[in-house]
């Protein structure tokens, strides 16, 4: 059985913030068109620090996802 992890509102952000950089990169790729350049401006500094937030929240959700694998073969008994 599958046993699903509480988010916090940090794990919460850092999922919004994923799905708005994924779905922006997919308006790039298919439309080319940027929406986070639309709204903030070209390589406005509004645009920098949301593409860093992207980076950090994608980074975080990396961590997050090892640290819950990790549980997960402990729990397991799958780790050597």
């Amino acid at each position: 059985m599958v046993q699903l992890m509480k988010m916090n509102v940090l794990d919460k952000l850092a999922v919004l913030l994923l799905i708005v950089g994924g779905f922006n990169w997919g308006l790039v790729g298919w439309l080319k068109y940027n929406l986070v350049d639309e709204v903030f401006g070209v390589e406005s500094g509004m645009s920098r620090v949301i593409y860093a937030l992207v980076g950090v929240a994608s980074l975080y959700c990396i961590y997050t996802m090892i640290k819950m694998m990790s549980g997960s073969a402990k729990k397991h008994n799958l780790r050597k």
